[in-house]
């Protein structure tokens, strides 16, 4: 199924049967992606009068609850409620789910014993493009990711001043590969969180980020159509599943 996309009167095709999901999944048959000191995830058959309600237990349904973080254990989108008293609902302040996005890779550089996203790296693979969102696949990117644990592990995060370069170019929807856009340890800081969303000044409600993702070696640096689904939680976070398309 081919969709033609008009976008500052050029004109664009996609593939809609040649998805790129670069979500990750819980998944409890193998080792989960888990970070912020939280146990796994559980999936597991609910039980009534001591009857498992599972088909394979000889019930006539599966009906399974799941116990699990959207910060700690799966691909999520959050907003600037994630670090304000005030509550905002992701649910409610992203009402657009498709955006033109630039996939770049860069490797982490070291600072003062720390792994970290510089505004120049972000500079020179953005240059003067123009986009609504950015994907950032970090380097090393083996599929340990997808199972990685990251606690108490200090991985690499984004710049206070690469998060301002990011908000000040109009980038409005940002996707990392990381369990968080900061240093895990920073005394409850959250620089380049609130410099993203801009906490100071005019907080930008429709602004996103989404963590967790994981970008196959096999997709090339460049510019995407981007579909960002979230499932519909009245939350600061939610769950999602951000799917590229390849532009022809």
């Amino acid at each position: 199924m081919i969709a033609e996309i008009k976008h500052n009167s050029k004109k664009y095709k996609i593939d809609l049967s040649k998805p790129i999901d670069i979500s990750i999944p819980i998944d409890i048959q193998t080792q989960n992606v888990n970070a912020w000191y939280l146990d796994d995830p559980k999936i597991f058959p609910e039980q009534f009068d001591e009857q498992i309600i599972s088909v394979s237990e000889g019930a006539a349904v599966n009906f399974n609850s799941i116990q699990f973080n959207p910060h700690s254990h799966i691909t999520h989108t959050e907003c600037v409620g994630h670090i304000t008293k005030e509550v905002h609902s992701i649910n409610k302040n992203l009402s657009q789910f498709f955006f033109f996005t630039e996939v770049i890779t860069v490797a982490p550089e070291s600072k003062d014993g720390d792994e970290v996203i510089s505004k120049k790296q972000l500079q020179l693979a953005l240059g003067n493009k123009k986009r609504d969102a950015i994907v950032i696949r970090t380097l090393p990117n083996g599929e340990n990711k997808k199972g990685r644990r990251y606690s108490n592990t200090n991985p690499p995060y984004v710049s206070e001043e690469a998060a301002i370069y990011l908000r000040e170019k109009g980038i409005k929807h940002l996707l990392i590969d990381l369990p968080s856009l900061d240093k895990e340890k920073d005394n409850g800081l959250l620089l380049s969180h609130n410099a993203f969303w801009n906490t100071k000044g005019e907080i930008r409600l429709d602004a996103t980020i989404t963590e967790f993702i994981y970008v196959p070696n096999t997709v090339k640096d460049g510019t995407y159509f981007l579909n960002l689904m979230i499932a519909p939680f009245e939350n600061d976070a939610t769950p999602s599943k951000p799917i590229l398309y390849v532009l022809e």
